[in-house]
């Protein structure tokens, strides 16, 4: 995550003259909330020379997930400084969730920088989230993983569309989608229960299908198979 530091002088004589001065990182790609513990984490560390406010916020990442109150995170705001750590806690608000298929959240975490003495008058702070995904996984599917039933998806070219129909109680985020070795460039997730197109590349109406999607750690899995 990156803050950028922008003189309007400099903004002026060119509008690609950025100069990175803070970095908040956070500790993975994406987090996996098991409905069988009351809370995750997620480790948040400053590499900033100076100190920045953290914001942490959810929001829903399809119309079939519930409302960002169904979950809450702790702080939402916090100042962490130079060099520290800090956690992230995330648990259920008691609103009602799911439980006999995931949902999923877009988790931002945003920090600002402190502004110093070395920081040039007339110049602006731009911060830029880190998004990742928030899967939570209800009680009954922990123990299971979506790469288990991944070949369960059904594939079909649709007016002039490849679509992809989703039977499992999984979110499916793919890695990577070919077809004839082409990449699907729009191919991105579908969710459970739910039917997704994606366009198709250029000159391409079928043949050989491949994918992979993304485990709980953020890695693509094995390569799957199918023609259409």
């Amino acid at each position: 995550m990156k803050v950028l530091k922008i003189s309007l002088a400099m903004l002026i004589m060119s509008a690609s003259a950025f100069d990175a001065i803070a970095s908040v990182t956070v500790g993975g790609t994406r987090v996996v909330f098991e409905g069988t513990k009351k809370e995750t984490a997620l480790s948040v560390e400053n590499k900033d020379k100076v100190a920045n406010l953290v914001q942490s916020w959810i929001t829903p990442a399809d119309s079939t997930t519930p409302g960002k109150e169904a979950i809450i995170i702790t702080p939402p705001l916090f100042r962490l400084d130079s060099g520290d750590k800090n956690v992230l806690r995330i648990a259920r608000s008691g609103l009602p969730m799911p439980e006999d298929h995931e949902s999923m959240y877009w988790l931002n975490v945003k920090g600002i920088a402190a502004t110093n003495d070395d920081t040039v008058s007339n110049s602006i702070q731009i911060a830029v989230n880190s998004r990742l995904k928030l899967i939570y996984r209800p009680a009954k599917l922990v123990g299971t993983y979506p790469e288990q039933f991944t070949q369960k998806l059904n594939w079909r070219i649709v007016d002039h569309k490849l679509q992809v129909m989703n039977p499992t109680p999984y979110y499916m985020n793919f890695a990577v989608v070919k077809i004839n070795n082409k990449n699907v460039e729009s191919a991105t997730w579908v969710g459970p229960n739910a039917t997704v197109s994606f366009n198709l590349p250029a000159g391409v109406s079928g043949g050989k299908l491949s994918w992979k999607i993304y485990n709980d750690f953020g890695m693509g899995g094995d390569e799957h198979q199918t023609s259409i």
